[in-house]
C-alpha cells in the first residue's frame, strides 16, 4: 500500500500522553477499568490465531504467533452438536477442511477428524500444513495452554439458534471454572448475545461492542449528542470503514477514550496502516499477519 512510513518517538509520546490524559477525565459516563484492558502501549491480537502465517484457529497458528510475542488472540467460537465450545470462525467447515457441513451438526470427535490445514496456502503457493494433523481446538484447551495471554472471544452462533441459546451460559461457566476473569474480552456481532452473556457475568468480564452498540456510539458522536451516550461496552473492535462511514477518525477514537473505551481495528495486515492507526490513537491491532504487526510494535519501542 505505497511506501512504508516511519513513526517517530515524538508521535508515540504524543499519542501516549493523549491516551493518559483521556483516561484521567472525570466523566460519569465512563466505563470502569478492566484489568485485561489496562495497558500503556498498543497491543497485537493475532486474528484467528494468525491466519496469514498458519491455518486459522489451529494450535500451529497460536503457537507460532505466541513465539512472535503477540499479546493475545482474537478468536471465534461455536457450539458443536455435542455442545462443546470449539474455536471456529465459519458456520461451515468447507473453506478450511477437506470436508463439508455445518459445525453445529458435527460432534467434536467428527470435527477433530478433519484436516484444518488442508486449504492453507503459504507465500510460495504450497500447502505445508496439509496432512500434518492440524485439527479443531477446544476453547478450554486454548485457554489452558496460554494462561497468560489476552484472549478476545467472539460468539458466532446467533441468539435465535439452538447453539446460540446455550453459548453465553456455557462460555460463562468455562471462564468461571478457569477463573479467567481478567484475561478475556467477550463480544459478538449480535448485541443480544453480549447481553445474555452479561446476565451471568454481571460486568465482571470486559465486553466488546456489538454492531448496534457501535452504531449507537457513532451516531451520538456524529450527531453532536455524545453527552447522551451511555456506553455498554469496554472496548470497540471495529473496521476502519463501515459502509460509507470512516471509523478511523482521531476524534472518534478520542471520544471513546474519554469514556475509558480503547479502540482496536481489524483486520489490518499491512504495516503502513498499522502505523497510521497507532499514530491516531488505536490501542490494538487485530491482524492475520502478527509477524508484521510485531515488527511495527518493536519499531515504535525503538
Amino acid at each position: 500500500m505505497g511506501k512504508k512510513t516511519k513513526i517517530g518517538l515524538t508521535a508515540v509520546a504524543v499519542g501516549a500522553a493523549a491516551w493518559a490524559g483521556s483516561k484521567a477525565l472525570s466523566n460519569p459516563q465512563s466505563r470502569p477499568e478492566k484489568e485485561v484492558l489496562s495497558y500503556d502501549l498498543p497491543i497485537v491480537l493475532a486474528h484467528k490465531g494468525g491466519a496469514g502465517i498458519a491455518p486459522e484457529n489451529t494450535m500451529a497458528a497460536f503457537r507460532k504467533s505466541a513465539e512472535l510475542g503477540v499479546h493475545g488472540f482474537e478468536i471465534d467460537i461455536r457450539l458443536t452438536k455435542d455442545e462443546e465450545i470449539v474455536v471456529f470462525h465459519d458456520e461451515f467447515v468447507d473453506a478450511t477442511t477437506e470436508s463439508s457441513g455445518r459445525v453445529a451438526d458435527m460432534t467434536i470427535e467428527q470435527l477433530r477428524a478433519l484436516d484444518l490445514g488442508y486449504h492453507f496456502v503459504d507465500e510460495h503457493g504450497e500447502h505445508p500444513y496439509r496432512g500434518q494433523g492440524e485439527k479443531a481446538v477446544l476453547l478450554k484447551e486454548l485457554m489452558k495452554e496460554f494462561p497468560d495471554f489476552h484472549i478476545n472471544i467472539d460468539m458466532k452462533d446467533p441468539a435465535d439458534t439452538y447453539e446460540g441459546s446455550l453459548l453465553p451460559s456455557k462460555l460463562w461457566r468455562l471462564i468461571d471454572e478457569l477463573e479467567a476473569y481478567d484475561r478475556v474480552v467477550v463480544t459478538s456481532f449480535h448485541d443480544e448475545q453480549i447481553d445474555r452473556f452479561n446476565l451471568y457475568a454481571q460486568n465482571r468480564i470486559a465486553l466488546g461492542a456489538g454492531e448496534n452498540e457501535v452504531r449507537k456510539a457513532y451516531g451520538a458522536f456524529n450527531g453532536q449528542l455524545g453527552h447522551l451516550y451511555q456506553p455498554r461496552a469496554d472496548v470497540f473492535q471495529i473496521p476502519v470503514r463501515s459502509s460509507i462511514f470512516r471509523l478511523d477518525s482521531p476524534r472518534f477514537i478520542s471520544f471513546l477514550a474519554s469514556r475509558n473505551i480503547p479502540v482496536h481495528y481489524w483486520t489490518i495486515d499491512d504495516k503502513e496502516t498499522m502505523e497510521a492507526l497507532i499514530t491516531i490513537g488505536a490501542k490494538g491491532i487485530v491482524t492475520d499477519r502478527p509477524d508484521l504487526a510485531m515488527e511495527v510494535i518493536h519499531e515504535l519501542q525503538g
